[in-house]
Formats: structure tokens, C-alpha cells, sequence
């Protein structure tokens, strides 16, 4: 009778005790059953001198708590022999390091909670030892980042919570992930498959956020968010704003768009070699020899309208040793690309060397024509523009369909003198080339041409400074002034003016940007109307003083008679009379201002009674 009761006795106390095993003397349990009638077990240990895991934990554990100890690491294999255990949780400790191998033997485990710990890294291959874990809780740690192969483990998970971390970005290949859980069929009356919690991260907006941006802003049935109202951190320029504030561009590989990708430059001359490049973000660009030896020449760099990023290598009078192979690089974190621009540099040529031959200034050629740019040895391309039937002055061009093309050509420094066409240029040569703003939009040239016919064409090259086009316009014979409409405002343009068939000069070329040149003439407005508003407050008293001077005159005049009445109304200045041995002298009369500005005889009157005896007397009037 009595075994039988031992025996109850241990079935009531849940086994034997080897079975159970000893509560730690730091940790409290408690056994808890559970509505299918099982039980399970509950160990909680918040010791704050406690530094290291239990080492007997009751087997028969389903949910151990180690809350707010001075535990800094979790050794591996801690809780192998756990093997019932559902629920981890281990908040607010001072965890830095994890293993490995820690969560070996738990493949019951379904819940692992490490919130407000001190986790820079976290082994997220362990997850494979836990193949049931549903929910992972890695809040107010500090990650810095998720690796990729951290998507491989997981897949499995219905709870994620990485906010209050130090995470800047997270991976492409997790965001797929989430991107294919945003997409898959959703099935009335189910819970959702996703909870993510990301928010309270110092985020960097660029371009791979892209796809978390996107994610967030649609409607995912199978995906929910803590909280969905993320925000940036960086760039400055967007730092507080929230991703639904952002337009974000996918991010591109860097995609080059060189220049010519051969130059021939004579000896001495400035050359300048151009590169560009388009990508998000936005290519570093690098220039380099093929051969090893250094740069000799500054390097420009600069962002046309359409967001392409161009570098430009100027080389300053080119030797022979500036000849060869030059690399043009272009690199974001998607990789690099390259060019290679090759520069030859050859002998100067004399003018009778290119009078007659083929390097005349205009060629006729197909398609794809390109036309010299402006100050340096850089191809530009001239699209076709049909042009207005007017006398030319240059050789008939048989197919008016064609393009012209301008060759390859430098320009020097004032002073210089181009090979090129040498002598019809310099008689038509065009000067005082200038830029007058209109509007935001359109700015008008004004140039001179002295040596030029009335029956010359001027034709004006322009483009957006950098580019590859330049636009051509034709100007009437005998005007000296366009008006370029359809610019772009705050925009640097370069603009040639030349005569038909002529290659422009360096001084027939300027350089100016639209909001410049409204502003100039804005300014030049506002000078002369402060100049106005001067003059007439000084020229205000002087017109009162001339005023009275006229009342007191007339009244001086109603109260004369007979001959002081004429003589008084002689306006006398400075006389210029002959002297009886033939000398000019000089007489000076004292009469007031306002009666020589006020007088009412004329000139005929007075020259009339200038005349004297035995001579004559010049005088000389208002």
C-alpha cells in the first residue's frame, strides 16, 4: 500500500527527479497546465549578478526567461539538452556576443527574444538548429547591418522585429524576399504571413532603398509594419523625411558616353579630352594613362541637363610625350567601366599645306556628321537644319539634303592665326561679338563684320556648354544680330559666330549663361534708374533758382524804358573783338545768368547791332 502511494505521489510531482531536475538557486519555476492537459514548465531568472546561463535547467522546460542580468555571452551548446523548449527569451541583459551554435538541439523552439541588448552582429546561420522558429525580436540592439545569406534562414518566420537598431540599409536579396510575400495569393480568414518591425533606424535614402520604399507604399495583404511611417537619416538633404515623401530611382550600373575617341592635335597646341557617364548613383569619374605615367593636365568635371556627369582632361600645350592611350573611368558600387581615348600628337603644319588639300574647313559627308566645338580640340556633332535660299558666298553645294561637317580645328589664343581658309577669313572676319538678354529663354547676339558685303551670311553655332550638339542658325545677309530662342533658364550655353564656310575664330565664340545675362540688364535697369532719380533731385533747385531769376527779370522789365530797356535786353557772353593794330581780345560783360539764358532778342538782332565803327564785333548766343 504504501509503494503504490509513493508512487502517486511522484506522478504528481511530475516525474521522477532526474527526469525534472533541481529549479537553479537563482532562477524561480513554476509548472503551468496547459488546456490539452499537458504541462509545461516555466524558469525565470532575473538575478542581476548572474553572468553566465544556468547550467541545470529542468529538462522538461518549455520556456525559460532570462531577464535583466549581467549575462554578456552565450556559450555554445548552452541549451542542448532543452530539447522541449518552445519559448527563449532572454531581454535586457548585457549580451554582446552570441555563438554559433547556441540554439543546437532546439528544434522545438518557436519564439527567441533578445530586445535592449548590446548586439552589434547576430549569427543568423544558428536560425537552421531552430527549423519551428516563427518569431525572432532583435529590438533596441545595435545591428549595423543584415547580411545577405541572413535571407536564407529567414523564410520561415511570421514575427521580425529589427527596429531601434543601427541599421542603415538592408539587403537586395531580403527585400526580394519581402517582395514576393507582397505578391502571393492571400486567402480570406487568414492571418497575415509577415510582421516586420523597422522603424527607428538611421536609414540612408538612396537608391537601395528603392525596393523597401515601394514595398511600404503598397497595399501587401500578405505584409504588415509595426509601424509604416519610416523616415531618413541621411543625406542631410533628406534627412526627417518620411519614405513616402521620397522619389527614389532604381539603382544603374555607370553607362559611359565618351567623345572622340581619337584626337590629333598639333605639337604645342591645348587639347581637351572628354568623358561622360550616366548611373544611380551618380559614377565617381578618374582619368589615367595606359601607360603608367602621370597626368599632364588638369582635370574639370561637370553635370549637364540630363544628369550626365562629365569629366574633361585639359592637357596645356601637348608634346610628344602626351601621345598615346588615356583611360576614362567610371565607378559606382554596382562596378566600373571604361574608355580609351587615344591622342596623337603630330607637327604643325604651314597654311600651303592645307590651302589646296582635303582639310579644307567644310566637307560634305552622310549621316553622323560631326563638327569641330568650341576653344579646344573636342568633336561636336551639327544636326541638319534646313536653311533659307539666300546668296552664299561659299562654293554651291549640289545636294542640299547633305550635312556639313567642320572639321576638327583649334583655337589659339588671340593673336593667332588659323591655316584654315586664312585669307577669306580675315576679309570677312567677325568682331565685338556680344550678348544681349532678352528673357530667361532666349538671349540676342549683336556682332560686327566691317569688311563684310551686303550680300554675306553669318551662321551661329550654339549649344549647352559641355554637350555633344551644337544647333546651327542661319542669319539673313546684311544683319548683324539673332535671337536665339528656346533656351533653358540657368544654363551655360557657348555660341560661334562665323561667316558661311568659315571656321570661327576663338574671338568669334562666347560663353554665357541665361540667368546671367537677364540679371546683368535687370542690374543695368536698376542703374540707371537710381542715375535718373539723382539727376533730378540736383537739377531740381538750380530749375527753381531759374525760375525766380525769370520772375525777377520781368518785373524788371515792366519799369524800364527807352534805351535801357535795349540794353538790357542784349544777351552778352564772352566777345571775341579785334583790337585796332589787328590783336583779338577778350571782353567779359557781367550781366547774370538768368538774363543771359532769358533773352528775348535773336541772334539776327544782335549780330545787327554788333557792328561797329572801323570794326566788328563776333559775339555769340544761346
Amino acid at each position: 500500500m504504501s509503494v503504490a502511494v509513493g508512487i502517486l505521489w511522484l506522478l504528481a510531482l511530475g516525474g521522477p527527479p532526474q527526469a525534472r531536475g533541481a529549479c537553479p538557486s537563482q532562477c524561480s519555476c513554476s509548472l503551468h497546465v496547459l488546456g490539452d492537459g499537458s504541462k509545461a514548465r516555466t524558469v525565470v531568472c532575473n538575478d542581476p549578478d548572474m553572468t553566465l546561463p544556468p547550467a541545470s535547467v529542468p529538462l522538461d522546460t518549455s520556456s525559460l526567461r532570462l531577464e535583466r542580468t549581467a549575462i554578456r555571452r552565450v556559450p555554445g551548446e548552452a541549451f542542448k539538452a532543452l530539447g522541449r523548449l518552445e519559448q527563449l527569451w532572454l531581454p535586457y541583459n548585457a549580451l554582446y556576443e552570441l555563438n554559433a551554435l547556441m540554439l543546437r538541439g532546439l528544434r522545438r523552439l518557436r519564439e527567441l527574444r533578445m530586445p535592449g541588448n548590446h548586439l552589434v552582429t547576430f549569427p543568423w546561420a544558428a536560425l537552421r538548429d531552430a527549423p519551428k522558429l516563427r518569431l525572432l525580436d532583435l529590438q533596441a540592439n545595435r545591428l549595423s547591418a543584415v547580411p545577405p545569406e541572413a535571407a536564407r534562414f529567414l523564410g520561415n518566420l511570421t514575427f521580425l522585429d529589427l527596429s531601434s537598431n543601427q541599421l542603415l540599409r538592408l539587403p537586395e536579396e531580403l527585400l526580394t524576399t519581402w517582395t514576393h510575400l507582397q505578391k502571393g495569393p492571400f486567402l480570406p480568414g487568414h492571418h497575415v504571413k509577415l510582421v516586420l518591425g523597422l522603424q527607428d533606424n538611421p536609414w540612408v535614402c538612396d537608391c537601395r532603398l528603392y525596393d523597401l520604399v515601394h514595398l511600404l507604399e503598397g497595399w501587401a495583404p500578405n505584409l504588415a509594419f509595426i509601424e509604416a511611417r519610416l523616415r531618413c537619416a541621411s543625406p542631410r538633404s533628406l534627412a526627417g523625411l518620411t519614405f513616402s515623401q521620397l522619389e527614389l530611382r532604381r539603382c544603374q550600373s555607370p553607362e559611359l558616353r565618351p567623345g572622340a575617341a581619337s584626337v590629333r592635335s598639333p605639337l604645342g597646341s591645348a587639347v581637351l579630352l572628354r568623358c561622360g557617364a550616366s548611373g544611380v548613383p551618380g559614377p565617381e569619374m578618374s582619368w589615367s594613362r595606359a601607360n603608367g605615367l602621370p597626368l599632364n593636365g588638369t582635370v574639370h568635371q561637370e553635370v549637364s541637363s540630363d544628369g550626365t556627369i562629365w569629366t574633361l582632361l585639359g592637357l596645356p600645350a601637348v608634346s610628344h610625350l602626351d601621345s598615346g592611350d588615356y583611360i576614362c573611368q567610371a565607378k559606382n558600387f554596382l562596378g566600373a567601366s571604361e574608355t580609351l581615348i587615344s591622342l596623337v600628337v603630330s607637327e604643325p603644319q604651314t597654311s600651303t599645306e592645307h590651302s589646296g588639300g582635303p582639310a579644307a574647313p567644310w566637307a560634305r559627308t552622310g549621316e553622323g556628321a560631326e563638327a569641330a566645338a568650341y576653344n579646344k580640340m573636342v568633336a561636336r556633332h551639327v544636326p541638319h537644319i534646313p536653311e533659307p535660299a539666300v546668296p552664299a558666298t561659299r562654293p554651291p553645294v549640289p545636294n542640299t539634303k547633305e550635312q556639313l561637317i567642320l572639321q576638327p580645328f583649334q583655337m589659339g589664343a588671340p593673336g593667332e592665326h588659323l591655316d584654315v581658309q586664312a585669307g577669306p577669313q580675315e576679309a570677312q572676319r567677325v568682331s565685338s561679338l556680344k550678348v544681349v538678354g532678352d528673357t530667361y529663354q532666349s538671349v540676342t547676339l549683336v556682332w560686327k563684320a566691317p569688311q563684310a558685303g551686303n550680300t554675306t551670311s553669318f551662321s551661329v553655332l550654339y549649344a549647352v556648354f559641355g554637350q555633344r550638339d551644337m544647333r546651327r542658325m542661319v542669319v539673313q545677309p546684311g544683319k548683324t544680330s539673332v535671337t536665339i530662342h528656346g533656351l533653358v533658364p540657368k544654363i551655360k550655353y557657348v555660341a560661334c559666330v562665323c561667316v558661311q564656310g568659315l571656321v570661327p575664330r576663338k574671338e568669334q565664340c562666347v560663353i554665357f549663361s541665361t540667368d546671367e545675362v537677364v540679371d546683368a540688364e535687370a542690374t543695368q535697369w536698376l542703374i540707371n534708374v537710381v542715375v535718373i532719380s539723382v539727376a533730378a533731385i540736383i537739377a531740381l533747385p538750380l530749375t527753381l533758382l531759374v525760375c525766380c531769376s525769370a520772375l525777377q527779370s520781368r518785373w524788371r522789365k515792366c519799369h524800364t524804358r527807352g534805351s535801357a530797356e535795349a540794353t538790357g535786353a542784349y544777351v552778352n557772353l564772352e566777345r571775341l573783338g579785334h583790337s585796332e593794330d589787328g590783336s583779338e581780345e577778350l571782353s567779359q560783360h557781367s550781366l547774370s545768368e538768368a538774363d543771359r539764358l532769358l533773352s528775348t532778342h535773336s541772334s539776327l538782332d544782335s549780330q545787327a547791332l554788333g557792328v561797329r565803327v572801323g570794326r566788328r564785333i563776333n559775339e555769340y548766343f544761346c
